[in-house]
């Protein structure tokens, strides 16, 4: 429903990621596979129903397809994002130096912020970037299979999915593996209300984390009989 919502705003790339969050949960919920399948086939037939409607979306994926093609117009973000990652070399040129942010990468603040980190602080930087995803990429799947109760295991790995679902769509969009669709950068992009929500989720993340090692304590107590016991409101205190 609220993907739905999106589609009517118009914004495809949000309501793409809406459901893809959904989908990731039901997955860890047990839905069976092939009901993940026909809802995938299903989901990808309406995606380019959407694309083929409207004239700015097809030129979009043909700019993705061949971004010199249109490099007056639809390719014109993702080429001047390719020149500011190559101009970055290994270490970049320097913090604040970038010029790629100066109007000639569009969006340089939000959607293809990653392209400024890759000009200022070069391959080593974005791949700090990526490793710090990755890290809590590690650290959230563990939370969520370690939460004590069923509501807390789909919870976390709801938030998890939103956060990197979130970074790979921007940084897949970045560097060409993934048609341009204006979904921010988790924790960096500019923008108060993405950073605000992102940061709840951490810090949701971080309750499920408390509560399972609070269960943890008191089913190791002496007289718990070694049954595990989550404490009073589970994960939603």
């Amino acid at each position: 429903v609220v993907a739905v919502l999106g589609m009517l705003r118009p914004d495809r790339g949000t309501a793409a990621l809406l459901v893809a969050i959904g989908v990731t949960v039901l997955y860890v919920a047990g839905l069976p596979t092939r009901w993940l399948v026909g809802g995938t086939a299903i989901g990808a037939a309406l995606v380019w129903i959407g694309i083929a409607s409207a004239g700015y979306r097809m030129g979009r994926f043909v700019a993705w397809r061949d971004p010199m093609a249109a490099a007056g117009d639809f390719g014109y973000q993702t080429l001047q994002g390719y020149y500011a990652l190559g101009s970055g070399g290994w270490l970049g040129v320097g913090l604040g130096a970038g010029r790629g942010k100066w109007l000639y990468v569009p969006n340089a603040h939000t959607d293809f912020i990653f392209a400024i980190i890759g000009e200022e602080l070069g391959l080593l930087g974005a791949l700090i970037v990526l490793a710090l995803y990755l890290v809590l990429a590690v650290v959230g799947v563990r939370i969520a299979m370690a939460a004590p109760d069923s509501f807390g295991r789909l919870l976390a790995t709801g938030l998890v999915a939103a956060i990197l679902l979130q970074a790979g769509i921007n940084i897949g969009s970045v560097v060409g593996l993934l048609p341009v669709t204006g979904v921010t950068l988790p924790f960096v992009s500019f923008g108060g209300t993405s950073l605000v929500i992102t940061m709840i989720g951490a810090g949701m993340l971080m309750s499920i984390a408390r509560h399972t090692r609070l269960a943890k304590t008191a089913s190791s107590a002496p007289g718990s009989g070694g049954r595990s016991a989550a404490p009073t409101g589970g994960a939603t205190a």
